[in-house]
């Protein structure tokens, strides 16, 4: 059965410059979906508009309300050294969260088992009060609120294997009842965190610069797969960064396409087992444009059961 990939070009117009985080990520994306003939299974979805109330509903309104008040005319607007506001950010970024609500809704109404939102900005490090590191709303978390307030779901589970500790969504989900948060990432490195005591319904495993797929492995068996399995949720949503791939210089990871197709077919196994295979994905980090293009393309062939 084919899955969902949902996008939008809107996303292509936040641009903050010379910067990593840039359009050219969802192109690199794009042509690869064509030219590996993936384009022939996906089922595409224009991304909706998130509304301003949702985003409200997850993120201080104060927030919301300041990254709308601080957008320009024309130039940037640099929130700290990393995350700009341009004229098309924010609405590139409701589309991004828009995406995660269709996502769930196509899922959760049985439409399609699984989806793919091929958007940016990212979200994982947008905290409930401040956008920092590339990302303006949190996408992912705004997907386990829907499934829970909107669908019902008592359990939402969300792993995040980007290079970086998703410090946002840990902010957001941190003793929320009916959610768990599994991570893996490098440490020390930004935004340098995710290490220490931490809330009972988060798995945090920090991985040293030069780990390989291997260490990573080792690291999804014996923390995440464990306590997944006792949690049992109805869905997975995925943050997921492939900027821990060995030939991403964002990081010092070593992890390779396989490693990726071997993390996606273990989500979907608990999906399987669980949540009527029910896993919502969404873009992150990755900043090598050739392997971010061909590790999305091993993720959604795990997606897709390959």
């Amino acid at each position: 059965m084919p899955i969902a990939y949902i996008s939008h070009d809107e996303c292509l117009l936040h641009d903050m410059g010379p910067h990593p985080e840039c359009p050219a990520r969802l192109d690199a994306i794009n042509d690869r979906m064509l030219a590996g003939g993936l384009d022939m299974v996906l089922q595409r979805f224009d991304a909706p508009q998130a509304e301003l109330d949702l985003l409200r509903q997850v993120h201080d309104p104060d927030l919301v309300d300041q990254l709308l008040r601080r957008t320009p005319q024309e130039g940037l607007v640099w929130l700290d050294d990393d995350t700009a506001l341009g004229p098309h950010t924010v609405a590139a970024a409701r589309r991004s969260a828009g995406a995660m609500e269709l996502a769930v809704e196509l899922v959760l109404t049985g439409q399609l088992p699984k989806a793919f939102c091929a958007v940016r900005p990212p979200g994982h490090h947008a905290t409930r009060t401040r956008a920092m590191g590339f990302c303006f709303f949190n996408n992912v978390v705004i997907g386990a609120h829907l499934a829970q307030e909107r669908y019902g779901l008592e359990r939402v589970a969300i792993v995040d294997f980007d290079v970086h500790h998703g410090n946002g969504t840990e902010d957001l989900v941190a003793d929320r009842a009916g959610v768990l948060f599994c991570s893996t990432f490098q440490y020390p490195l930004y935004p340098n965190t995710g290490v220490g005591e931490t809330a009972h319904n988060v798995v945090n495993v920090p991985l040293p610069g030069g780990s390989g797929g291997a260490e990573f492995r080792t690291a999804v068996e014996q923390h995440w797969l464990p306590r997944l399995a006792a949690f049992q949720p109805e869905l997975i949503l995925v943050s997921a960064g492939f900027d821990g791939h060995q030939a991403d210089d964002m990081a010092g990871l070593n992890l390779v396409d396989a490693d990726y197709a071997w993390v996606t077919h273990r989500i979907c196994e608990q999906a399987d087992a669980s949540a009527d295979g029910r896993v919502i994905s969404t873009l992150e980090g990755g900043y090598a444009l050739r392997a971010l293009a061909l590790s999305v393309e091993t993720h959604l062939k795990a997606l897709l059961g390959e």
